[in-house]
């Protein structure tokens, strides 16, 4: 059994959006109000997140977490990987942090971030990373868990996906091609982005997001990466079909 924390379920403004008066913008609900997004996976005494955006220190603080034994990154943009140098806490603790994420996503880090990568005449007080290359159709292992990485388009940009046992991760989603579908057959729990009710260039939109929920079959769906373009929380979970669930910051869940 894994528990999944939900840190944060917005697209890459967040909600509210700055200087937006967007009804959603303006709702008291707190479960109107989203950090960007990014997961926590827990099991035993481990804590895995799956991506680190600018929100991640907030993130981090909000539930209390004291350790953290490494990061799975989807993709390079910034609202995916803008937090990096937050694990600075981390590692002060605990030593160099692992890091999970394709050749393409560790250059781009690399070029952004020179100064936590470099390994010669550091700046003292840098954090230090272990890094841990991953490609599409290589399985990998976290402290007795296996992670299948699952390949999905972004528009034109392939970024990771992740299962750990039956429960799928995928973010930024706009097409996934036959053999990457197949990872996600038999899914306990299925996290999928939703980004707004129009349609997107480099995301699925509600309408989108739904037909892959019935092609899938998962047991339970919960939607992420949501901009206020989406709705109210509240009248769109009631619309949603059964077991389709909005996600919302700081929501916990349990998967097989």
């Amino acid at each position: 059994m894994i528990k999944i924390t939900f840190l944060g379920t917005g697209t890459s403004q967040g909600i509210p959006v700055i200087g937006s008066q967007h009804p959603v913008c303006l709702s008291d609900n707190p479960k109107d109000k989203r950090l960007r997004s990014s997961i926590m996976v827990q099991w035993e005494n481990q804590n895995y997140v799956i991506d680190c955006g600018p929100d991640f220190r907030q993130q981090m603080l909000s539930i209390g977490c004291n350790h953290l034994n490494g990061l799975l990154f989807t993709h390079e943009h910034a609202d995916h990987t803008s937090g990096i140098d937050d694990i600075r806490p981390f590692f002060f603790r605990q030593g160099d942090i692992p890091i999970y994420a394709t050749d393409r996503v560790v250059t781009n880090l690399a070029s952004r971030f020179s100064y936590i990568f470099q390994t010669e005449n550091k700046y003292p007080g840098t954090p230090a990373l272990d890094i841990n290359t991953i490609k599409k159709n290589t399985v990998f292992s976290l402290e007795g868990k296996q992670v299948i990485p699952i390949e999905v388009m972004h528009n034109q940009l392939p970024i990771m996906g992740f299962r750990i046992d039956n429960f799928s991760y995928l973010t930024d989603v706009k097409s996934i091609e036959k053999d990457q579908l197949k990872k996600l057959n038999h899914c306990d729990v299925l996290v999928l982005n939703a980004l707004r009710i129009n349609p997107h260039s480099a995301h699925l939109n509600l309408e989108e997001a739904l037909e892959m929920v019935s092609l899938l079959k998962p047991k339970r769906t919960y939607f992420t990466h949501i901009s206020h373009l989406l709705g109210f929380h509240d009248e769109l979970s009631n619309q949603l079909p059964e077991n389709v669930f909005l996600a919302y910051d700081k929501l916990e869940i349990h998967s097989s």
